[in-house]
C-alpha cells in the first residue's frame, strides 16, 4: 500500500478563533472542521477566510493566494452590457429574495461544477447570516411583464468597507451581470473600498477585477474592515 501523504491543515475546535490565513497551504486550504454558525462565519471573513466544501466532505476553510479583488473604481462595463442596462431589460432589487437567490445559485449549471459547494447546510448558514443583517442578495427581475420573474442575481457578505462575493446565477443573458454592476456602483456610493471575488475567473477579470497576493489582500482587508461606510439600507433604488 502506498503511504498516504499527510496534509498539514489545522483542525478547528469549539473556539471561534482561526489560525492566521498566512499559514494556509499552497492551494489555499487552511483548516478543517468547526461549524457554520454566524459567529464563526464572521470570524472567518474578518480573517480573510471562507468555507468551501462539497456534500460528503468535511467542512473546509480556505484563503487562496493570489486573491481576486475588485475596487469599485476599477469597474469596467463592456459596451454590449451598457446597452442592455440603458434598455432597462431588468429591474434590480436588494434583499427581496435572499433564500431564492442562494437556492438558484446552488442549482446553477456551471461547466466547472462551481455550484456544487452550496450544500443545504451552507444555504441554511447564509440565510441565518442574512437574518443577522450581514449577508445580502441582489436580484434581477424581468420588466414589461405583469408578474416580474427572478432571472438572475448574486449574494455575499458585507463587513466594514468590504463586500465578500459568494456566488451568482442567471437564467437570462446578462441578468447577473446587470445585478453585479448595479451593486458595484451602489457600493462605491456607500463608501465601500473592496469587493472580494475570492477565486480568479475570466468573467470577473473582464469587469476589472485584479489578482493580488494574499498578504496584500490581508493588509487591505484589515484596513477596510475598520473603515466607516455610509448608513446603507441596502435599497438599490
Amino acid at each position: 500500500m502506498r503511504p498516504i501523504k499527510a496534509v498539514p491543515v489545522f483542525l478547528l475546535s469549539g473556539s471561534m478563533a482561526f489560525p492566521q490565513a498566512t499559514l494556509a497551504e499552497a492551494n489555499g486550504l487552511l483548516a478543517v472542521g468547526g461549524d457554520l454558525s454566524p459567529h464563526r462565519l464572521l470570524a472567518a471573513y474578518s480573517g480573510g477566510i471562507f468555507p468551501w466544501f462539497s456534500d460528503g466532505d468535511p467542512l473546509l476553510w480556505w484563503s487562496p493566494d493570489p486573491r481576486l479583488v475588485l475596487e469599485p473604481g476599477w469597474l469596467h462595463i463592456p459596451g454590449s452590457l451598457k446597452k442592455t442596462i440603458r434598455r432597462g431589460v431588468f429591474s434590480v432589487t436588494c434583499d427581496q429574495a435572499f433564500s431564492e437567490v442562494i437556492a438558484r445559485c446552488a442549482r446553477a449549471n456551471r461547466p466547472e461544477g462551481e455550484g456544487t459547494w452550496i450544500t443545504r447546510e451552507m444555504m441554511a448558514a447564509y440565510i441565518r447570516l442574512h437574518e443577522w443583517g450581514h449577508a445580502h442578495s441582489v436580484e434581477a427581475w424581468t420588466t414589461g411583464e405583469e408578474n416580474p420573474r427572478l432571472v438572475g442575481g448574486l449574494y455575499g457578505v458585507a463587513l466594514g468597507g468590504c463586500f465578500f462575493g459568494e456566488s451568482m446565477f442567471h437564467e437570462q443573458p446578462d441578468a447577473s451581470k446587470v445585478a453585479f454592476v448595479t451593486l458595484v456602483k451602489k457600493l462605491e456610493e456607500w463608501g465601500f473600498s473592496l469587493i472580494d471575488c475570492q477565486m480568479t475567473t475570466h468573467h470577473l477579470l473582464r469587469f476589472g477585477a485584479r489578482e493580488i497576493s494574499r498578504s496584500a489582500f490581508l493588509q487591505t482587508l484589515e484596513r477596510v474592515l475598520s473603515q466607516p461606510v455610509a448608513q446603507c439600507s441596502w435599497n438599490l433604488s
